[in-house]
């Protein structure tokens, strides 16, 4: 699996998805949107190695964040977050996030404790859901004796100036064997 994003601008929204697509490096696939369970031992590999191992026309799954929009100036997002057991034989979640408003920072966050606290909370780990992001993240250290790491990808972006869709993808990979 690798996480890769994109953002694409066009006068024709399907075009700025492409474009987007393309900045994200897989363009040439048939992408097939999953559910968000990160397979038991599954391996993170880069970017640039994984866009080697696509091929064209290729039927790939993804966990996708997208969003658009035509109103200049109006900030899209676009994240995927990540929960990986240390276990290699328990899976962990991969969780999708996109809206309007939200920056790199709070965009990403949030993935990141989507997939966290559903991964936390199958493995027994009980956390005040309405304590900030970074305190979850300390107990999630502590309580969960360094069960898993978490991590996200994410995309922004402003409507392009002159009105033209602006298209912003984050996704997770999955290369099959």
């Amino acid at each position: 699996m690798f996480f890769t994003k994109g953002v694409g601008h066009h006068k024709n929204e399907l075009q700025s998805f492409e474009l987007a697509l393309r900045d994200a490096g897989v363009e040439i696939c048939n992408l097939v949107t999953v559910s968000s369970i990160y397979p038991p031992g599954c391996q993170i590999i880069s970017r640039e190695e994984g866009i080697k191992d696509l091929m064209p026309g290729q039927i790939t799954f993804v966990v996708m964040a997208r969003i658009n929009t035509n109103e200049p100036g109006r900030r899209v997002f676009a994240s995927v977050g990540l929960a990986q057991p240390f276990d290699k034989k328990q899976y962990g979640y991969i969780s999708e996030h996109h809206g309007f408003g939200q920056d790199h920072k709070q965009a990403g966050d949030f993935a990141e404790d989507l997939a966290a606290t559903m991964l936390g909370s199958t493995l027994g780990i009980e956390v005040d859901a309405n304590a900030a992001w970074d305190e979850r993240k300390q107990l999630y250290n502590v309580d969960a004796k360094q069960q898993f790491v978490s991590s996200s990808i994410c995309q922004t972006a402003e409507g392009h100036k002159d009105g033209l869709w602006t298209t912003v993808v984050a996704l997770a990979v999955m290369l099959l064997d």
